[in-house]
């Protein structure tokens, strides 16, 4: 039930973005961190600055370089962007184009963008340097940013011929 409570909250304030919703003047709009909107909107949950993400994410959940949709996009902190980013991939075009769902990036303080094109520019095609569509000039930015990589909602796979520790029976509740 939480889960279906979760989507309906998402859903709704993607809504209310995608329709130009203004909350009135005395409310005041809410102000998104992009580490909130992925946490929320991607189910992953990890908290602390962006730049603290990939390393939380080793031994919790499965990471690599291939972009999946609903997959975290962490990006490594550079530059004005101190404290990393997030975004939450949205849409996988082909395997060196995305599209990302993500908040309080650039010239969008605070703001949620949907389903922006992000291209992977590195020269192994592995997704450790991007570029990040940039409206006012209507173009990918000029920017390349670093990234570690994308972080899956799943648990890590043990290797083959490797045991994963589990809890006790009598813990789970067995007998």
């Amino acid at each position: 039930m939480f889960k279906r409570l979760k989507a309906v909250a998402v859903a709704t304030t993607l809504g209310m973005f995608a329709l130009g919703f203004s909350a009135p003047a005395n409310a005041g709009e809410p102000y998104w961190q992009c580490v909130t909107f992925a946490r929320m909107f991607s189910g992953i949950q990890i908290f602390g600055d962006a730049l603290t993400w990939w390393r939380q994410a080793q031994g919790r959940f499965q990471t690599g370089n291939t972009p999946r949709t609903g997959s975290v996009l962490s990006f490594e902190a550079n530059g004005r962007m101190s404290r990393g980013h997030v975004a939450v991939v949205s849409e996988v075009l082909t395997d060196r184009v995305i599209r990302i769902t993500h908040a309080n990036w650039g010239g969008s303080r605070g703001k949620v963008e949907e389903n922006v094109t992000v291209v992977d520019v590195s020269d192994g095609n592995d997704w450790t340097a991007v570029k990040v569509w940039y409206n006012p000039i209507n173009d990918l930015g000029t920017t390349v940013y670093p990234t570690n990589g994308f972080i899956y909602q799943q648990a890590p796979v043990a290797a083959e011929g490797v045991q994963m520790a589990s809890a006790p029976a009598h813990a789970a509740g067995q007998n």
